[in-house]
């Protein structure tokens, strides 16, 4: 009688594994050659990035909005490939005064900032 649970079990881990493979095949991952390697630390790369952009960075709230995508931007020549990454930004101005929420987008490729979106500089 205790055969019939360790085989039942046995069954239900081997089924749960095959769903689980199948789940990652169908997951397409991004071309690298193309892309470059995912940016597992994006937001640290995009932190150290704003530190020039901003007049007060350590002012900066950002929120950010999903992770980051593989994307294309730009057309013909002036194409370029990364993974966007788009998110708010509330910061200090040079009167001190806080901006507001606005949104920008950067795209990263091999671990830095390539094009940025939204900024009026």
């Amino acid at each position: 009688m205790k055969a019939f649970p360790s085989l039942s079990l046995i069954c239900a881990v081997g089924l749960g594994m095959t769903v689980v493979g199948r789940l990652d095949a169908e997951t397409p991952s991004a071309d690298t050659t193309r892309y470059g390697p995912y940016p597992t630390n994006y937001k640290q790369i995009i932190m150290q990035w704003l530190n020039k952009q901003l007049i007060d960075p350590a002012s900066a709230r950002i929120e950010w909005n999903g992770e980051p995508k593989p994307s294309d931007l730009g057309k013909g020549s002036e194409a370029v490939s990364g993974y966007l990454i788009n998110f708010t930004v509330n910061a200090r101005n040079q009167f001190g005064a806080y901006t507001g929420k606005q949104k920008h987008s950067v795209l990263i490729r091999n671990g830095e900032v390539i094009k940025s979106m939204g900024f009026g500089y």
